[in-house]
Parts: structure tokens; C-alpha cells; sequence
């Protein structure tokens, strides 16, 4: 069975707006997986400690045969490809993947919780899944475009578009 994902995209290291292109290419690539669309980035400040860099955010839709918990399985493979260390709770990272919609499906068990806990307060996550689908609901009947009209305002500012890498060669 095939299920739409959204996946958000963070960065603050090591050239984010690079790391976040790479990713999509990697995302691109992943196994039982299409991907459909892909937002614009955007830049915001950090949440938590404010002693990092601002962030570069986004994020894709995909179309996957992947069941919840091998997906987050496989987001966690290309963080780690990408360098990224869990050194500091919302500390900066490299990358970060997050599974944040999954179809229909609400889950919340010790490894992932979908949608994920704080979308409805992050706007660098609700503007990137607006651009991707401007009537996307939560499972739990909430719309996209409420909780981003409802959002805290984080300094979210809309990067210029850059080239996606090409696909590797199949």
C-alpha cells in the first residue's frame, strides 16, 4: 500500500542550504519510495539555544511503500551519512529528518510520534508542507493552513530556489 509522507528538512552546519539538497537527492533514491514534490527552503531562527546559527528548513512529499518505522529507519541512515551527532537537545546539526505526516496514520511509541508533537508550533515546518499541499489536514481533522495562520512568528524568510543535484545514474 502506498502512503503520501511529509518529511521536514533543518540544517544549520556545514553549508545547510547544501546538506539540504543532497538530502533531497538522497530522499529521492530511497527504496518503495517516490518523490513527489519538494518545497522551497526557508531560513529562521534557531528553537531552543539561540548560541547556534539560524537554520535553513523545508520539506518533501513522498509517495512510499515504506511502513513508519522503516522509513524513520531510513531518514536516520541519510542523517548519518550526513554527519549528524545528537550532542545537544535542539543543539545544531548537520541534518535533521523528520517524519511529520504519515497518510492518515497517528502513531506515538518510544522511537517516532506522527504527526509529529510540534508542528503546530513550528512555522518553518507548516509553510514548507502549505507550499507542498495547501489542503493538507492532520489525521485528526486539523487543517495545515489553520495551524500555520495560528503559528508563532520565528523570523521565517523564503531563500532564493537553487539547483537541485542531479540523480545518480541508475
Amino acid at each position: 500500500m502506498t502512503t503520501n509522507a511529509f518529511i521536514g528538512l533543518g540544517s544549520n552546519l556545514e553549508n545547510p542550504t547544501g546538506q539540504l539538497a543532497r538530502a533531497v537527492t538522497a530522499l529521492a533514491t530511497l527504496p518503495q519510495t517516490v518523490l513527489v514534490a519538494q518545497s522551497p527552503f526557508y531560513a529562521s531562527r534557531p528553537v531552543g539555544p539561540q548560541d547556534q546559527p539560524d537554520f535553513v528548513n523545508g520539506a518533501v512529499w513522498l509517495r512510499t511503500e515504506l511502513a513508519p518505522h522503516a522509513l524513520l529507519d531510513q531518514l536516520q541512515a541519510i542523517e548519518h551519512q550526513h554527519g549528524r551527532q545528537r550532542l545537544r537537545h535542539w543543539g545544531p546539526r548537520t541534518l535533521d529528518l523528520d517524519l511529520l505526516v504519515y497518510g492518515d496514520h497517528s502513531l506515538d511509541d518510544d522511537r517516532l510520534t506522527v504527526p509529529h508533537r510540534e508542528l503546530p508550533n513550528r512555522d518553518f515546518v507548516l509553510q514548507p508542507l502549505l507550499d507542498l499541499d495547501p489542503a493538507l489536514t492532520l489525521p485528526d481533522g486539523r487543517s495545515v493552513a489553520g495551524l500555520r495562520a495560528a503559528c508563532p512568528d520565528n523570523g521565517l524568510r523564503k531563500l532564493p530556489p537553487i539547483p537541485r543535484e542531479p540523480f545518480p545514474p541508475s
